[in-house]
């Protein structure tokens, strides 16, 4: 497995993983395929080589199979904290460590910015899974955010997290 920065010869495999994510497991995003699926090419472009934005993407045999963006806030007052998202990995391709390593390597790009202090997630409640994950990195959950998304009528409560890599300071 490789995990590298995806750029603009990614846009493809990356747009399709994205919707991929949004089809498999509607309730973990907050963007709905049919919104997604009728973007143009160009708009996954921009998100994969947005500013102030990195995004992951783990490889087996080139082909992507998991992706996990990482944002960074570009105010000088909030430039210690960044934020994890749109963390996905292909169903075949789950409990082989992959999503472990997308977020480990979102971790070490956070920590390489030395002014990160705190890398923030939101996760359903419900998504035990996911939770499991994070919290065997050192994420903590602050808050619930009750109701947060409704999907087919549902609504799903999310675990707000974090991590901190220096406290502090």
């Amino acid at each position: 497995m490789d995990i590298i920065v995806l750029n603009e010869q990614d846009t493809q495999a990356y747009r399709t993983v994205r919707l991929n994510a949004l089809k498999n497991s509607p309730e973990s995003f907050g963007s709905s395929y049919e919104e997604e699926a009728a973007f143009e090419v160009e708009r996954f472009t921009n998100r994969i080589t947005k500013p102030n934005s990195t995004t992951f993407g783990a490889f087996e045999v080139n082909q992507l199979v998991g992706i996990c963006n990482l944002s960074f806030q570009p105010r000088k007052k909030m430039n210690h904290r960044a934020e994890i998202f749109s963390m996905y990995v292909e169903p075949e391709f789950r409990r082989k460590g992959i999503g472990k390593a997308l977020i480990e390597r979102a971790i070490k790009s956070a920590r390489e910015r030395n002014t990160v202090q705190q890398i923030y997630l939101t996760v359903v409640s419900s998504n035990k899974t996911a939770k499991a994950l994070y919290e065997s990195l050192g994420f903590k959950t602050y808050g619930i955010d009750r109701q947060a998304m409704r999907y087919n009528g549902i609504f799903y409560d999310h675990d707000l997290m974090v991590l901190f890599l220096k406290e502090g300071e």
